[in-house]
């Protein structure tokens, strides 16, 4: 199992809030520009948000 993961606090205040803020920004400029509904930009981090979950593989004997 892996360890739990935190960002430190210079972390927080620095990357992270900068990624957060630009991640933020462009999906209300593609919400701007295609006019989608919200449900459409949580279906899109999800899928990106699945390219970086752990793989489970299904092992039945």
């Amino acid at each position: 199992m892996n360890k739990p993961y935190s960002f430190n606090q210079e972390q927080m205040n620095g990357i992270v809030e900068d990624v957060y803020s630009k991640i933020m920004k462009e999906c209300e400029k593609l919400k701007n520009e295609t006019n989608c509904p919200n449900e459409q930009l949580v279906a899109l981090l999800s899928v990106i948000a699945s390219n970086f979950a752990p793989i489970i593989e299904n092992k039945t004997n």
